[in-house]
Parts: C-alpha cells; structure tokens; sequence
C-alpha cells in the first residue's frame, strides 16, 4: 500500500472524532465566555481600582493642603496680647473653600476648636468596569490641620 493510499482512507480515530468538529463550527463555548468575562472583571478591577486609587490619592493631597490654608486664619490679635494660637472660624471656612475652587474640587471645611478639617467626595469615572454595570467609583479625601507656632529663636 503506497503512502497516499494509507491516507487516502480515513482511519478509526478520524471517523470517531469528525462529526464533533464539524458540529461544533462557529460556536462559542459557555466556558470561553464565562472565562473571557472573569478576565475582563479582573482587568477592570485592576485598571478601575488604580484609577480610584491615585484618585483618592489625589483628594487627600487636595483635602490636607485645604485644610493647612484655612488653619493659616489666626486671631492676630490674640496671638499678640497672649502668644496663644486661635483660629477665626469664618475667615478659615472661607479660605479653605478658596482652596478648594482653586485647584476645581469641591467639599466641606468645618472648624472644630482650633482645628480645621477638609472632607471632599468626588466620583471617578471607570474604564473597564462599566462592561459588568459600575460607571462611577465614589471616592473620599480627608486632611486637618491646625495652626502651629512658627520657629523659635534659637540661644547662639
């Protein structure tokens, strides 16, 4: 029997597995769509979850320098007459909202004795995550700060 005449004929293995081949042409398995979504899930997750990350970053770094720009509204005058450091309630709200439209955030100041404290919220869009159905992440800065006496004079 030549070579092409042995392969001319299909063999045991060939006739057993033929039919499922042909059968199975242009279909996707649940199993490959199952396994494509969790990949795309994790890959959102990772992408998504950065991105909320350097957010959040970025709100805290935005809330703390808020906070420092209204812990700067001192009562002069009473840091004057008793080297004691208060905060004018009003002016510090006022500043530290300055602030915050500055650099385009927005968020509460609140004055609590003779601390200031800067909250903001914002929402970070997300890239791949929207596929499974969450379009914004929810993301919280927080800073305080509260007024400190500058540097002291040292004995030589």
């Amino acid at each position: 029997m030549t070579r092409r005449g042995r392969h001319a004929r299909p063999n045991r293995w060939h006739r057993r597995w033929a039919g499922l081949w042909v059968s199975d042409e242009g279909r996707v398995s649940a199993f490959v769509m199952v396994l494509t979504t969790g990949i795309l899930t994790l890959a959102g997750l990772t992408l998504d979850g950065g991105l909320a990350l350097a957010a959040k970053i970025k709100a805290n770094g935005q809330a703390e320098a808020a906070a420092r720009a209204a812990a700067q509204a001192i009562d002069l005058n009473a840091y004057r007459s008793t080297g004691q450091l208060h905060l004018l309630p009003a002016q510090a709200v006022a500043q530290g909202q300055r602030y915050l439209a500055g650099v385009g955030a927005r968020g509460t100041v609140t004055i609590t004795g003779d601390t200031a404290t800067v909250t903001i919220t914002t929402s970070q869009r997300t890239q791949l995550l929207g596929l499974v159905g969450i379009s914004t992440l929810s993301v919280h800065g927080h800073g305080s700060a509260h007024p400190q006496p500058g540097l002291a004079r040292t004995r030589p």
